[in-house]
């Protein structure tokens, strides 16, 4: 381990000093090319020196201890080594998760498909609810969020929701948010205090380039009619909405949320290309499916992976056994443990393996 980290701080190195070479800095795409390794490589560098300043510390303490010192300066130092060694015993274990690995996918932007499931309107409106969850997360780590499609309801739910998350390592905070969302509480509706127990599926795909999902034009259907919802005079005049069906899957897609034609269209391609990247890498991962399994979740849509429990203030996320009693919080975008907490299991599960 020690080997291939002195060898990977060389490289850092070497990108650290092209950053600075003017050549590089007149060639824009390099440039970015280098910045995007160098930001990606930061965080182990960063580990692994302070995993050397550890053990210089160590290797000095142990050399004080060989020479004649009197019993108050031996205790001291025999304390510090004591906390010294067990400092870098937690070093090496958090390198070598740095190690591992990394999901090619974590650095890629999101699409979110939010779609109401059991329990009708209640069921849409906890779809609303997360949307705006997801949304709240969004503003408050930088992340911009735009909506692609959607199906509203009349007091304010949403039968389904499609929107893009776009920022730094998108892809790796929310998928593992992909999977069932169980809601029990009681409705507004309901007169005699009884809990409803409705579900909400999230849909969290990465985001595919064209060169990693080739689409034939030739068989795609383009369809444009008027946009419907709020919007004004404006929704009533123009085609701008955009449907467009992949023949071979049969895969239907539409935006309408741009004024634009074209905009929708483009966002409706990005949708297309996601849906299709996500059925490759799904049958990529049917393969290693027993593994999965035994780390975090399969990813399956049609598993329940988290309940929100309004009565007693209470989100359990059911694949790491995670309880937090702070549910308006969570609610209003405080996601950030919860997520912390389920990449780290993740992580765990993957040393074991590794091992």
């Amino acid at each position: 381990m020690l080997l291939k980290l002195k060898e990977t701080e060389q490289k850092f190195i070497g990108i650290e000093d092209s950053l600075g070479d003017p050549n590089v800095m007149s060639d824009p795409q390099r440039y970015a090319s280098l910045m995007k390794e160098y930001k990606a490589l930061t965080p182990l560098i960063e580990k692994y020196r302070e995993y050397k300043s550890c053990s210089d510390n160590i290797s000095g303490v142990e050399e004080m201890l060989a020479e004649g010192l009197d019993a108050e300066m031996r205790q001291l130092c025999e304390d510090e080594l004591k906390e010294e060694k067990a400092k870098i015993e937690i070093l090496a274990e958090e390198l070598k998760i740095l190690l591992l690995p990394k999901d090619p996918n974590d650095d890629k932007n999101v699409i979110v498909e939010i779609r109401a499931c059991a329990g009708g309107e209640e069921a849409a409106l906890f779809a609303a609810d997360l949307y705006r969850m997801y949304g709240m997360y969004a503003d408050k780590n930088g992340i911009k969020i735009s909506p692609m499609s959607s199906n509203p309801t009349e007091i304010g739910g949403y039968r389904e929701i499609t929107f893009m998350m776009e920022g730094e390592g998108v892809y790796a905070k929310m998928k593992f948010e992909s999977g069932v969302h169980r809601v029990q509480r009681v409705p507004d509706t309901e007169t005699q205090g009884r809990i409803h127990t409705s579900t909400v599926s999230v849909a969290v795909l990465p985001e595919a380039e064209e060169v990693e999902i080739e689409i034939n034009p030739s068989e795609l259907k383009f369809e444009t009619c008027k946009s419907s919802g709020a919007g004004g005079q404006h929704i009533n005049k123009t085609e701008s909405a955009v449907r467009i069906t992949h023949l071979p899957t049969g895969i239907i897609v539409e935006c309408q949320e741009e004024r634009s034609q074209f905009k929708n269209r483009d966002k409706a391609m990005k949708m297309l290309r996601a849906k299709l990247f996500d059925i490759k890498q799904r049958e990529q991962t049917d393969k290693i499916a027993s593994e999965r399994r035994e780390q975090v979740g399969t990813g399956d849509r049609s598993e329940k992976i988290r309940t929100y429990n309004f009565p007693q203030s209470r989100v359990t996320d059911h694949r790491i056994k995670l309880t937090t009693h702070a549910l308006e919080g969570f609610l209003d975008g405080d996601i950030g443990e919860m997520i912390d907490a389920l990449r780290s299991f993740d992580a765990a599960e993957r040393l074991k393996k590794s091992e």
